[in-house]
């Protein structure tokens, strides 16, 4: 056991590019001496979220389920809207009751359960959904795995700042990213192989593949030891609500971060329409599907390590240079599809805008995320993590609203020219942002 401990050290050492693993921070002195064990927990939690996440997409897989169930088209557009604000939207109504609890990995484990329920039942209806009815199905599970995200999203941020040290989180998050990428690209490469084989099998097989990654993020989450916190400061709905509008009014860096964070959305927004130009292009066998998720796969493998790192060094830069990399990748996409020839007329070019794209939002969530973690202390974490995002999930439901409609009007190109604004914003708001590193 001894040996293993010292193993466990050096490699946690390794990982994270420290001499001394016992350098701790920001968390409590109880919690210094398992953090390289936590760290491994956490690793091997986060890998079964992400590659859940990536096999039950709201902005590939999903939508490909609705397409072979035949569900009307305007349900689809409704599935990216659902899976974000459903995540984030509640997250304001439990964080005082995450605070009243000494030990928040249980509801961490509670919602990563209740994901696992949802995607079994969406691998159900891949089976035997059918139409109208069986869109709706699919959009009412989805709403309750989105709010079973919402838990665990607000918990897992808290956990996490109470056993793993500031300079180290974003290094954590980065290696979880390649290591599902790299499983996420497996799945993909059996998709490309199915080639336009019937979809219904495999898409319930991958469905119920997220749900077991979801029981293994469960499993490592209720093995982690964490020491019990402070439970000073539960509010109910409302009072959580009175406080995090106080905190906005009072800190301005918080009030800046929400800004910058809401102009960045503009790189979730793109991803669903840069996929539905290479979905026109190639039908919705699966081939088309892999080669997306393949993609994906490599560009989470690829980006991931370097973001984090990047990321415990200045998360405010990564935040700037995605929204960067969003106006690129926008613009890219857009010309795409206005420019002639038969090359474009293929599903390859918005493929490899997408990846690009993936990688870029890479960056803006692992840069929002280390950013608030690290901005916040120990006492507010949750609050602040649960307000940004309540903030961010109403704004996804307006905007992303918003967005359909004009992409209804303008098309998905001049769509992107438009996000592609919206992120210049993000660059601007971002750069002006205070270190917190």
């Amino acid at each position: 056991m001894a040996e293993h401990d010292v193993s466990q050290s050096r490699l946690f050492e390794w990982l994270t590019g420290d001499e001394d693993s016992r350098l701790c921070d920001d968390i409590p002195e109880g919690a210094c001496n398992e953090q390289p064990r936590n760290f491994f927990l956490h690793l091997w939690a986060s890998l079964g979220n992400k590659l859940a996440d990536e096999l039950s997409s709201a902005r590939l897989v999903l939508p490909w389920l609705m397409g072979i169930i035949g569900a009307p088209v305007w349900m689809i557009g409704l599935l990216v809207p659902i899976r974000e604000a459903g995540a984030l939207l509640p997250q304001i109504f439990v964080a005082g009751f995450i605070r009243l609890k000494p030990k928040r990995k249980g509801v961490w484990v509670m919602g990563a359960i209740l994901q696992a329920v949802a995607a079994f039942a969406l691998a159900g209806l891949a089976l035997t959904g059918s139409g109208s009815v069986g869109g709706a199905a699919v959009l009412i599970v989805l709403i309750a795995l989105s709010l079973a995200r919402g838990l665990s999203s607000i918990a897992s941020k808290d956990v996490m700042g109470k056993t793993i040290a500031k300079r180290r989180r974003g290094t954590l998050m980065g290696w979880s990213g390649s290591i599902a990428g790299a499983a996420t690209l497996v799945a993909g490469g059996v998709l490309m192989l199915l080639g336009d084989q019937p979809g219904n099998l495999a898409l319930a097989v991958l469905l119920c593949a997220a749900a077991c990654s979801w029981l293994v993020n469960a499993l490592c989450t209720a093995r982690i030891k964490e020491v019990p916190g402070a439970v000073e400061g539960g509010e109910n709905a409302w009072d959580s609500i009175k406080l995090g509008l106080s905190l906005m009014r009072d800190d301005r860096t918080f009030l800046h971060f929400n800004v910058a964070r809401a102009l960045l959305l503009s790189s979730a927004l793109a991803l669903p329409y840069i996929a539905l130009l290479g979905q026109q292009q190639s039908g919705a066998d699966l081939g088309g599907l892999g080669l997306l998720v393949v993609v994906s796969g490599i560009a989470g493998m690829v980006a991931s390590p370097v973001w984090g790192k990047l990321a415990d060094q200045s998360s405010r830069r990564v935040m700037r240079n995605a929204a960067i990399g969003t106006i690129m990748c926008c613009l890219l996409g857009a010309s795409f599809a206005w420019l002639p020839g038969g090359w474009t007329q293929s599903v390859w070019p918005y493929a490899l805008v997408y990846g690009l794209l993936v990688i870029v939002h890479h960056g803006v969530r692992l840069g929002r995320k280390t950013y608030i973690v690290d901005m916040a202390t120990q006492d507010d974490r949750a609050l602040y993590v649960a307000l940004s995002n309540t903030l961010t999930g109403v704004l996804m439901l307006l905007v992303g609203g918003v967005i359909g409609a004009l992409a209804q009007w303008l098309g998905s190109a001049a769509l992107l020219v438009l996000l592609a604004v919206t992120a210049a914003g993000a660059m601007l708001s971002a750069h002006k942002l205070p270190e917190v590193e």
